[in-house]
């Protein structure tokens, strides 16, 4: 009869004791705002979502302990243990997570723990499974990159400056970044030897490992790009920019029996709900459930650069059904020409209703959906990471949704009201049609492929994220690539979009 065996407690210990002032900030640098939240905020739900990761530590630098806990206290995060304060060195900072680590573990119980920079926050869910899978076999592991650049080792010859001594294999040579992974024996184990050298000084833990644990190998698990370390002024900027071109995985789909017992009983408003992506959201909706308002100009007679008709369709819904769970607005126009040719009348329409609108919906339905801890969901369009010629009203305004998601979502987060942002590729609608004319069939999305991401979206916990549809994708359209994969796509793959 075989011995069932438990899998060892593994936990993430966010090494976050550095200060700012490399990027010129008086505070820590991991508490800087990128994308509207602390930097250790962004790395702390990736390891909050993965589901290899059993619980975290967090080492801050000292005298910031209390920031943290407000951080972890308002993000909700359930699987922060532990906030330390850390070291005066790296040594000291790692020393005292080991010595947390081994509390509450039973006599001979070894455990996982994968240490991570608080200042990488762009890192993906992969490279933690990845680290945590290679734990399964070896006792360390880092994780690392081919450098693109050629790598030179240099002397110094007094005033004259630096010389170069010599021209490594770019081959052989690799950029390290973190986690860094181990079993808690091992790096317990590598510390414990260290100490009795006097001149022990490390700036990681594997090259303690490699140095006072020879006869350990240090297996290498593959990083990523992304996973950057916000180190000098221009990493922040940088960072600042991948968040916001970011797009997210959609969430899996639901069952059918799920989607009918989420949207039940349920008030969904959809402005554009005329044609298009909005009229199969609306049908989607009311299929399993959900009572729907679909308003359109050549329907209900709703023109959403109206304010007052957008207050009067949602006060209607309110008053009909006590509640409203998600608002919706599709609603856009699409003119293409020359700016210095287009007249005021052309300009005036395209940015009140690809602007104005989802403004005056957003402010309008702020106190509907903070009673019901709802969502608003708004649309962009791929050309919203590049304006190009004759797209210049449209594409600004696609632009506008993107950072209008990302704003509400942290002014309404603690309301408990999400927004997301749709960012379809190019998709078969009446308004591309009048706009393009017939294209070659099979070239774009379908709008029930959109919509039906769209329901997904409206059903999950997301909130301030930008959510790709893509054709090429096998699952009905919905987005499942890295984001930060995606990021870079939308920005070299899709500037044809619209």
């Amino acid at each position: 009869m075989s011995q069932h065996i438990a899998k060892p407690r593994t936990t993430a210990v966010i090494l976050a004791g550095g200060t700012g002032q490399r990027v010129g900030l008086s505070i820590p640098k991991q508490l800087l705002k990128i994308a509207g939240k602390a930097v250790i905020e962004h790395t702390l739900t990736t390891f909050e979502n993965t589901d290899s990761i059993d619980d975290i530590i967090v080492l801050m630098a000292p005298g910031y302990v209390p920031d943290i806990e407000k951080i972890v206290a308002k993000a909700g995060f359930k699987k922060v243990s532990k906030i330390i304060e850390g070291g005066a060195t790296r040594n000291e900072t790692t020393e005292r997570a080991i010595s947390a680590l081994g509390e509450g573990l039973a006599e001979g119980e070894d455990a996982n723990v994968l240490f991570h920079d608080a200042v990488r926050p762009l890192l993906s869910q992969r490279v933690i499974d990845d680290c945590v899978t290679a734990l399964e076999r070896y006792q360390a592991v880092d994780v690392a990159i081919p450098s693109a650049d050629t790598i030179i080792v240099t002397r110094t010859h007094g005033e004259d400056g630096e010389f170069i001594t010599e021209i490594p294999d770019r081959s052989r040579l690799r950029r390290g970044q973190t986690p860094q992974a181990f079993k808690l024996s091992t790096i317990k184990r590598a510390y414990e030897v260290a100490a009795g050298d006097p001149n022990f000084q490390a700036t990681d833990d594997c090259s303690v490992v490699l140095k006072y644990l020879p006869d350990v190998p240090i297996h290498v698990v593959a990083g990523d790009e992304y996973n950057m370390k916000v180190t000098q002024p221009v990493d922040v900027f940088i960072a600042d920019k991948l968040f916001q071109l970011a797009s997210t995985a959609a969430p899996e789909q639901v069952s059918e029996e799920a989607y009918r017992e989420l949207l039940t009983g349920k008030t969904v408003v959809v402005f554009g709900g005329s044609y298009g992506i909005g009229k199969d959201i609306a049908e989607l909706a009311e299929s399993y459930g959900a009572k729907v308002y679909a308003l359109g100009r050549s329907t209900t007679g709703t023109h959403v650069e109206n304010p007052e008709e957008v207050d009067d369709a949602l006060s209607k819904a309110y008053a009909e059904t006590g509640r409203i769970d998600y608002v919706v607005n599709t609603a856009g126009v699409l003119r293409i020409g020359k700016l210095a040719e287009t007249d005021n009348a052309t300009i005036e329409e395209a940015l009140k209703v690809n602007y104005l609108a989802p403004v005056q919906i957003a402010r309008s339905s702020y106190k509907y959906l903070s009673e019901t801890k709802g969502q608003l969901l708004l649309y962009t369009s791929s050309s919203y990471t590049r304006g190009r010629a004759e797209y210049s009203l449209y594409s600004s305004t696609k632009a506008a949704m993107v950072n209008l998601t990302q704003a509400l979502s942290d002014e309404w987060a603690g309301d408990g009201v999400r927004v997301n942002c749709i960012n379809p590729e190019r998709t078969a609608t009446p308004m591309r049609t009048k706009a393009f004319g017939q294209e070659p069939s099979g070239s774009l999305l379908s709008s029930e492929a959109v919509a039906r991401t769209s329901l997904d979206v409206l059903l999950s916990e997301l909130t301030g994220h930008v959510i790709d549809v893509r054709q090429q994708d096998p699952t009905a359209g919905a987005a499942r690539a890295s984001g930060f994969e995606q990021a870079l796509a939308s920005v070299l793959d899709r500037q044809d979009g619209v």
